[in-house]
């Protein structure tokens, strides 16, 4: 899922900061944490893959005044890539011009495969409770069509790299000629072309963003920070691998995030709320209507119920995601004293308040008890 931490405390940066500032401090933190300096430490991956997140909002300007003003909500509709589903050298391959060409080969393993995106969808509760339909729009990049992805003016074409050669790759050897380590080209980053005449459209990049809008069918009995994946929804492979962008596409991963609701709170396929019940209620038992996700239920309140006390009406919670079996509604009773009487209700009450006996040890034993259940 996305991040909730705050992107600038992240790359430990300021809000003020600039452009520059924000690139050399995820240069700095991204080789702190690179997992090759970390080997096996999941911590440091994961660490590391936040900041690829929090650098991608915080370099697009778009995106970083979204951020600012809305926080991580307002990026619903910016999404960011799926970084914990990727590779570390596909981060490195994102990122190649900050790190001066370190990426390694990724044109080397295997089919080419475009970017995961992620993006958040809010629903209420009720809509989780019977499913819905929903709307999702997010910005990804796209083959460029005036170029078709090569990045090269319409009516010209790139030329082979010649510093790599076309391979993509340059070696380099390093303390006294002992070994050669293999780096994507600096010049064409990987792409084995140049481009001379750069198309409008993209300004060379192959690749153009654009906005989408789709239709999302979000299943009852979903809960909060769930993800659906739309398959094929992402981008296409990046150009270094394939500039026409034939290849599979990444997905789009959708976070579902369910709002907090007024009456109810969830416990997995359980419900809990809270209902009013009358002195004259408690004391001498009542049938009421309740107040269910889907409808009104009845409520038994036993004689003798106490405040706090919780009647669970089976089957009445939230719908199970999949086997389609209910949960309980957990009805937490709470006695409710008037504020204001009649002449008539204060004489009844009085008359009986001469009859009253409190079992204050009682009463004691079962105070404690509900506050402190194991004894001790």
């Amino acid at each position: 899922m996305p991040q909730t931490r705050c992107y600038y405390e992240i790359l430990s940066v300021e809000k003020t900061s600039s452009q520059d500032d924000i690139k050399r401090a995820y240069r700095r933190q991204a080789m702190k944490w690179h997992p090759d300096r970390n080997p096996g430490n999941a911590e440091a991956e994961a660490e590391f893959k936040a900041c690829a997140e929090a650098y991608e909002v915080l370099s697009d300007p778009e995106r970083r005044q979204l951020y600012d003003r809305h926080g991580h909500a307002g990026l619903r509709q910016n999404p960011v890539h799926d970084f914990r589903s990727r590779d570390v050298s596909d981060i490195f391959s994102m990122f190649n011009d900050i790190f001066g060409g370190q990426a390694g080969g990724r044109g080397q393993r295997g089919p080419a495969r475009g970017f995961d995106l992620e993006t958040e969808v809010e629903i209420t509760l009720e809509d989780a409770f019977k499913g819905c339909e929903s709307t999702v729009e997010f910005k990804r990049l796209d083959v460029c069509e005036p170029c078709s992805g090569s990045g090269a003016k319409p009516g010209s074409k790139p030329k082979t790299c010649g510093v790599c050669g076309g391979q993509g790759q340059v070696a380099q050897t390093g303390f006294g000629g002992m070994f050669r380590m293999v780096t994507t080209c600096p010049e064409c980053r990987g792409r084995r072309t140049v481009i001379a005449d750069k198309c409008e459209s993209c300004r060379g990049q192959g690749r153009v963003a654009t906005r989408r809008k789709l239709s999302v069918r979000i299943p009852a009995g979903i809960d909060d920070g769930q993800v659906i994946r739309l398959t094929g929804e992402g981008e296409p492979p990046p150009p270094e691998v394939a500039p026409d962008g034939k290849g599979p596409r990444g997905d789009l991963h959708v976070v579902v995030r369910v709002e907090e609701h007024e009456h109810f709170e969830r416990r997995g396929t359980d419900l809990v709320t809270v209902h009013p019940m009358a002195f004259a209620q408690a004391a001498l038992g009542a049938t009421v209507k309740a107040r269910g996700i889907d409808c009104e239920h009845d409520l038994e309140i036993p004689a003798g119920s106490q405040h706090g006390d919780v009647v669970i009406i089976e089957r009445a919670g939230m719908t199970a995601l999949q086997s389609r079996e209910r949960g309980d509604l957990h009805v937490v009773l709470q006695l409710v004293v008037p504020k204001k009487l009649t002449d008539d209700q204060r004489r009844l009450l009085a008359e009986y308040a001469q009859t009253e006996k409190v079992d204050v040890r009682g009463a004691e034993s079962s105070f404690w008890r509900k506050i402190n259940p194991f004894g001790g």
